[in-house]
């Protein structure tokens, strides 16, 4: 596994992390030791970079990390988010209220001081107010974080942030499916040395190259009951893409592609080709697929011809049919 560096942090992160939505039994139910031989995996794989947040099962994430950490010689980096909570989201936003929850998050991780916290796609209006920014410029004075970032749905909303000189990471919506910060975002990212971390880079999946549109998900899982954006924002299911639609457009790039050139495959290495990316966030709901996702960081970069073909192929006829803008 090959590590990069996480912008303003200085860490050494691994090309390939791992999501931790899933640990936190949002997807369906995942016993303590699955979820053990996941991180473990994740581990013994050579990622070295996990991202959790607070809400993740109200804690449960957090604690399942932080009690699998506590037991590691060497402990690897661990990203948190903070802002989707119920005592927090839609509008108790205050500064009392985010530390307290970011206190709760460090006791539950088994940490000091969070390695890197993120605000957490908080609302628009709360975010461009900058409260949110300069308190985490605050709470890192006091050492109850080392390190800030934040996540965001909008590209808008990632450049906002980059006004913030503090600001560590951005971690945004990025992939074969979503390329529109190759040019709106990542010359800045570069030149003020803000890392980018990669969520949904198989687009909840459809890049995995499997589903089919009979396909039926747990009614725990974003993917069936936030389809249509009924939950929260619709980007962060199938990329904001109709379900049928997104299998349609994947099995017809499967077509495309170049003999021998696997989609995931593909779809991992694309965005590693990116040298703004810091780290990709590949969620997993068995050990077997973190050990597969982590082997993209080993494959040769794509050819000019392929990231020409993806390139147009997302422009012609992908981002048309996006839901909830980019």
């Amino acid at each position: 596994m090959k590590t990069r560096v996480l912008g303003k942090t200085g860490y050494q992160v691994s090309e390939i992390g791992l999501g931790c939505w899933q640990l936190g039994n949002d997807f369906g139910p995942v016993e303590d030791a699955e979820a053990r031989a996941i991180l473990q995996a994740g581990l013994d794989s050579g990622v070295r970079f996990f991202d959790t947040a607070d809400v993740y099962g109200s804690g449960l994430s957090e604690s399942r990390i932080g009690a699998w950490r506590r037991s590691l010689a060497t402990p690897p980096i661990v990203a948190t988010k903070v802002g989707r909570s119920a005592e927090l989201y839609p509008n108790g936003y205050s500064k009392a209220a985010v530390k307290q929850s970011l206190q709760a998050s460090a006791q539950r991780l088994g940490v000091d001081s969070i390695d890197l916290a993120q605000l957490h796609c908080v609302p628009r209006d709360v975010l461009f107010s900058g409260d949110m920014l300069a308190w985490m410029e605050d709470f890192k004075k006091e050492g109850i974080i080392n390190h800030f970032g934040a996540s965001v749905e909008f590209l808008d909303e990632a450049e906002f942030c980059c006004t913030n000189p503090e600001l560590a990471s951005l971690q945004i919506l990025f992939n074969v499916f979503r390329q529109d910060a190759v040019d709106a975002l990542f010359a800045q990212v570069e030149e003020q040395n803000i890392g980018v971390i990669v969520r949904l880079p198989l687009a909840s999946g459809l890049l995995a190259g499997k589903m089919t549109v009979n396909d039926q998900f747990d009614k725990q899982d974003h993917r069936s009951y936030n389809q249509d954006g009924a939950a929260f924002h619709v980007g962060e299911t199938f990329n904001g893409l109709p379900f049928a639609k997104g299998v349609a457009l994947v099995d017809e790039l499967k077509t495309r592609l170049p003999a021998g050139h696997n989609i995931l495959d593909v779809s991992l290495r694309w965005i590693l080709d990116h040298p703004q990316v810091s780290s990709v966030i590949a969620g997993a709901s068995r050990a077997s697929q973190v050990m597969r996702n982590a082997s993209a960081s080993d494959l040769a970069p794509l050819s000019d011809d392929v990231h020409a073909l993806l390139k147009a192929y997302y422009y012609d006829e992908v981002k048309g049919f996006i839901r909830g803008g980019v």
